[in-house]
């Protein structure tokens, strides 16, 4: 059981802290609550270009790597379509330097062209490496408004377009950050040996002066419910042919969310599951598949995806994913496969929490979705999933009017 300190400051920062004697560092994670699906259509990238813009100077600490590396301390971001979030650790005896650092870029950033170009020039260049120049590198961009045709997260983080970023100019920029980069649009959470009363201290003397801003309400158009199988062929100049197919499923919230966590695991997780034994090794229709949940706040992706083996064409490869996902519809899944599914979750839980920087992240997201003590309930909500609601979630979810289907063809 983690113990959880909270104390909400006067301009809305919220702080979660959970003290642990058993290391020398201290975790600071600052988590904003903007994402891809924050921005506009015609201006996305944004989010993930603050994420590198965070680091290029702020009001009153031009270097923020510099200043923490002497301190002997981390720190690295990254983005979601969701969240935002940012992390550091430091030595205990120089915690009050990530207060410092943290602070002054939510104050302001040191907004000027030179910084902008700077970090625009390295998104652009990690836009065309993983998404026009790596194989397959554009799936995200094929398969997201396939699925999604109102909701934001048809764009992926990275953004829609290069010449989105290329033309981003620096009002712009500046308008983005004083929209959503406020201590009443944030999470932060402190862990390792530092207590309750130094943090809520630090915190009010760095963050306490932040005035709120005016974040505006998020209404996001809600993607209404899909009733034709969308289907998708390409070829690119890739080694092999893969198949990709997602089925829309429940939101973070939602209590299906852990059931179909849970059959993403019986599908894929570890070399007894059933795509691994059935697909992989007995009929030899994959050399590799894998399955999993996209994991976003509002309703999300069922994801599959596979290489056929030699000789298996895409469509005999789809066809035998169907017939699994039917079989997971149609037949209970046994309480022994069940239990060893929930047990590897629980365990994988158990060993992350050892670290104290796994914590903070989580206790961060936890109380930016709800309550930060619902950290301490996660292997309890995985471990309340029966056999009958996976199979009732897998008869509404894995029909073919709730799917999309891209078959990525060699040229």
């Amino acid at each position: 059981m983690i113990e959880i300190n909270k104390y909400t400051l006067a301009n809305g920062l919220r702080l979660v802290h959970s003290r642990d004697n058993s290391t020398q560092m201290v975790a600071l994670n600052l988590l904003y609550d903007v994402g891809a699906k924050d921005e506009h259509p015609d201006h996305t990238g944004f989010a993930h270009l603050f994420e590198h813009l965070m680091f290029g100077g702020s009001v009153n600490i031009p270097d923020y790597d510099t200043p923490l590396q002497m301190a002997g301390g981390e720190n690295n971001a990254w983005t979601n379509n969701d969240i935002t979030n940012y992390y550091l650790t430091v030595p205990r005896q120089n915690v009050e330097i990530g207060f410092w650092l943290e602070s002054d870029r939510m104050l302001g950033l040191r907004f000027d062209p030179r910084s902008l170009e700077v970090q625009r020039e390295v998104v652009m260049e990690e836009f065309k490496q993983r998404c026009l120049n790596q194989p397959y590198g554009d799936v995200g961009h094929l398969l997201r408004p396939l699925a999604y045709k109102v909701h934001p997260y048809q764009w992926p983080t990275i953004g829609k377009d290069l010449s989105h970023i290329a033309n981003a100019t620096l009002d712009e920029v500046e308008s983005f950050f004083y929209r959503h980069y406020a201590p009443n649009n944030a999470v932060l959470a402190v862990t390792g040996n530092i207590s309750f009363e130094e943090t809520v201290q630090l915190t009010e003397k760095w963050f306490g002066n932040i005035p709120r801003r005016d974040v505006p309400q998020r209404n996001l158009p809600q993607e209404p419910i899909q009733l034709e199988e969308r289907r998708l062929e390409v070829e690119r100049n890739v080694p092999l042919d893969t198949l990709f197919m997602s089925y829309h499923m429940s939101a973070r919230n939602h209590p299906d969310y852990y059931a179909f966590d849970i059959l993403s695991d019986v599908l894929s997780n570890g070399a007894s599951s059933r795509l691994t034994q059935r697909l992989v090794k007995q009929r030899q229709i994959f050399s590799s598949i894998d399955a999993y949940i996209a994991g976003t706040t509002d309703p999300g992706l069922f994801h599959i995806s596979g290489k056929p083996a030699s000789g298996i064409t895409l469509q005999q490869a789809e066809e035998a994913v169907k017939e699994e996902l039917e079989l997971l519809s149609t037949e209970t899944v046994a309480e022994e496969e069940l239990e060893k599914v929930k047990n590897k979750f629980e365990s994988t839980q158990i060993f992350g929490y050892i670290n104290y920087l796994n914590v903070a992240t989580n206790m961060a997201y936890h109380e930016l979705n709800g309550n930060a003590e619902d950290i301490n309930s996660e292997v309890a909500r995985y471990r309340a999933v029966t056999s009958d609601q996976l199979k009732n979630v897998a008869q509404k979810a894995f029909v073919p009017q709730n799917g999309v289907v891209l078959h990525y063809k060699k040229k």
